[in-house]
């Protein structure tokens, strides 16, 4: 190896580039991690381990470790080569408290030690040190172990040589500031699905997490000792990457063709890796992904990939003469009905729109995925004329699906919803006319219908009675939604529409009335269920409405506790027990304790006072951590798969909590 190679393979303190200060981290945190909740706690611990992956995507780490100790602290461990400890110039310190105090200051803005990265270009490691109370890293590198210690931001003290090792790696444990964060709870799934998705994204690299705070002792029973301390444990791995990404998200569907298509390729200097494959639903479920970010706007790469999938399709089923007898057009929409992809690029500098990176602008994306997908589906067509059958058939079943769903989309969208005509019959509107400050519930039943129209507040609350189970969408062909009444009365009353012509899907909020929707279901098995599939329409149908904040869940008390005339509501058994310590002593002794199953076995005015009253109520807004993830679930709990259903429930059943 010549000299000009070893300086192009080192990892030092001169590859690190600063580019400013750290100052407005503290002060407008959501500025840097989108908000100081559940998703900005979440996010602190993403920008540690998108180092650790920075490192694996340059080919110096294969093992990275995430552990939720008991304490509610986070710690990320890798194997890779170790921040750099040397003397940075500029700054005049350790290379490795300028990575950890400095924003924009990391190793990534040098190409020559790291072609590609993810986190928040530099900003990751030093914006989770400014928003943590207490926060340590340890170095392993060239055989000995480095530490220092931060308190929001600032070093307590030098970086300190601390012994010898024959490892490499960078250890970092942090633990959340309270006085920032609304919550420092991590939630394990939310942390385990982005793990999980990162080890298909990054084929042959193993990660890992391990919950402390829970734990299972597995002892033999008798006095000699408890056993084997379990935690709550997952470890991820993928070797085919994509295309194992693609089978997971399809475990609970039936594919139409026999191989995952798979798409590695490098155009224009971009690195294009696509995986995809045709099932029997009628949704589309196509995530992309730039640098390991997902980019759930979309962007640029997804358009290539729209453009690249349609015209060599089409041009193939045109050659073949399948859509001869076809007596109107195909759409765009029609060729990706029934598909499951993923499409993940490498970019060097990729331009993101806003602060949150859900939309690409590289502009000289689109033609690289566009000629990476035109190249390769191009030959699999050729060669597998069975699966290529199989795939036109489809995307001509989804034209004249798409043909008689417009039929019925017509009849829903012809109500004159502009001046507030043709409203559903059952809806009791509110007089509020300013979406931002009108709320419509969609409640479980006509009777409890009946009980919150009563115990509503007029002015800016609606209600929406819903018959029974709605339809599950999620087996159901498109026209077959917009002929269910339960559908179509939430369309009306919503006063929202699917695009403005025949070949769009897409949904038009502009015309939308209620700026909060409310699902109000029974706190029981049934309306759990009706819950999830409500839930499951507006995610497949109504998916924009979700991501503009607009859809929340009700919780109505699982209990009432009554001692003599003291009263109180309770939402979870931690509450019943809490309430009983508080009334009762500890004893359950002359208390009297109400469990409501339905809706309808609390009074209008206890409905208002526990579920819909703004100054008392619990309204959980719901969100979507993970698209992939939310797509999986949905299809496996909605699905016609049984075994997998089972599993999931069985494997969750103890992790069950009320939360969204």
């Amino acid at each position: 190896m010549n000299s000009q190679e070893i300086k192009k393979n080192e990892y030092l303190a001169d590859s690190i580039q600063v580019l400013e200060g750290l100052e407005a981290v503290r002060k407008r945190p959501a500025m840097y991690i989108g908000d100081v909740s559940v998703k900005g706690l979440h996010h602190l611990v993403y920008e540690v381990i998108d180092n650790s992956i920075d490192e694996a995507m340059v080919g110096y780490c294969s093992n990275i470790d995430m552990i939720i100790n008991e304490d509610g602290s986070v710690t990320v461990a890798d194997d890779g080569r170790g921040i750099p400890v040397d003397y940075h110039e500029k700054e005049k310190k350790s290379a490795l408290e300028v990575v950890m105090t400095v924003l924009h200051a990391g190793g990534k803005f040098d190409k020559e030690s790291y072609k590609v990265s993810g986190g928040l270009h530099g900003v990751g490691v030093s914006c989770v040190n400014a928003l943590s109370s207490r926060l340590t890293v340890e170095v392993h590198r060239e055989g000995k172990t480095y530490f220092q210690e931060y308190s929001i931001g600032k070093p307590l003290s030098d970086v300190r040589e601390t012994g010898i090792t024959d490892k490499t790696g960078t250890i970092v444990t942090f633990y959340p500031d309270k006085t920032i964060f609304s919550t420092t709870e991590f939630h394990y799934d939310i942390l385990s699905s982005r793990l999980r998705e990162l080890a298909f994204l990054n084929k042959g690299i193993r990660l890992s997490i391990t919950d402390k705070r829970d734990v299972e002792e597995n002892g033999n029973g008798d006095d000699e000792g408890k056993g084997e301390v379990r935690y709550r444990s997952e470890s991820f791995f993928s070797h085919e990457g994509l295309k194992e990404f693609v089978e997971f998200l399809d475990v609970t569907r039936d594919s139409i063709i026999d191989n995952v298509i798979y798409i590695e390729t490098e155009k224009n200097e971009v690195p294009v890796e696509i995986a995809l494959q045709y099932n029997t639903s009628f949704s589309e479920n196509v995530h992309s992904y730039v640098n390991n970010i997902n980019t759930i706007e979309g962007g640029t790469h997804l358009s290539g990939f729209r453009r690249g999938l349609t015209r060599t399709l089409k041009t193939y089923a045109e050659k073949s003469g399948m859509l001869s007898k076809l007596k109107f057009d195909i759409s765009g929409d029609d060729f990706r009905e029934g598909l499951t992809a993923i499409i993940s690029i490498k970019v060097q500098e990729p331009q993101f729109e806003g602060q949150t990176k859900t939309k690409l602008g590289n502009s000289e994306v689109m033609g690289a995925v566009d000629q990476a997908v035109s190249s390769v589906l191009t030959n699999y067509l050729e060669e597998n004329p069975k699966d290529a059958r199989s795939i036109v058939q489809k995307v001509v079943l989804a034209a004249t699906a798409r043909h008689a769903a417009r039929k019925a989309r017509e009849l829903v969208q012809r109500k004159n919803v502009l001046s507030g005509s043709g409203l559903p019959g059952k809806l009791a509107d509110c007089s509020e006319r300013d979406p931002a400050a009108s709320e419509v519930f969609l409640v479980e039943g006509d009777s409890a219908g009946g009980t919150a129209k009563q115990g509503r507040d007029r002015m800016f609350q609606a209600i929406l009675p819903l018959r029974g189970k709605i339809l599950n969408v999620e087996k159901a062909m498109p026209h077959k939604i917009f002929d269910n009444e339960e559908i179509k009365n939430i369309f009306t009353a919503l006063g929202v529409s699917i695009g403005t012509d025949e070949d769009s899907k897409e949904l038009n909020l502009e015309k939308l009335r209620y700026y909060k929707v409310v699902i109000m279901t029974d706190a029981d098995v049934d309306g759990s269920h009706i819950s999830t599939l409500i839930m499951t329409f507006f995610f497949r149908h109504m998916l924009q409405l979700i991501k503009n904040g607009h859809l929340y869940i009700a919780t109505p008390p699982l209990y009432l506790l009554k001692k003599g005339k003291q009263e109180r509501y309770c939402w979870s058994e931690e509450e019943r027990h809490a309430a009983v310590l508080e009334l009762g002593h500890g004893t359950e002794s002359g208390i009297h304790t109400q469990r409501y199953k339905g809706l309808g076995e609390m009074n209008a005015e206890q409905l208002w006072e526990t579920t819909m009253n703004p100054e008392t109520r619990k309204l959980r807004q719901v969100t979507i951590e993970n698209g992939t993830e939310a797509d999986r679930i949905f299809a496996m709990l909605m699905g016609d798969e049984v075994p997998p259903r089972r599993e999931f429930i069985e494997q969750h059943a103890k992790y069950a909590r009320i939360d969204v």
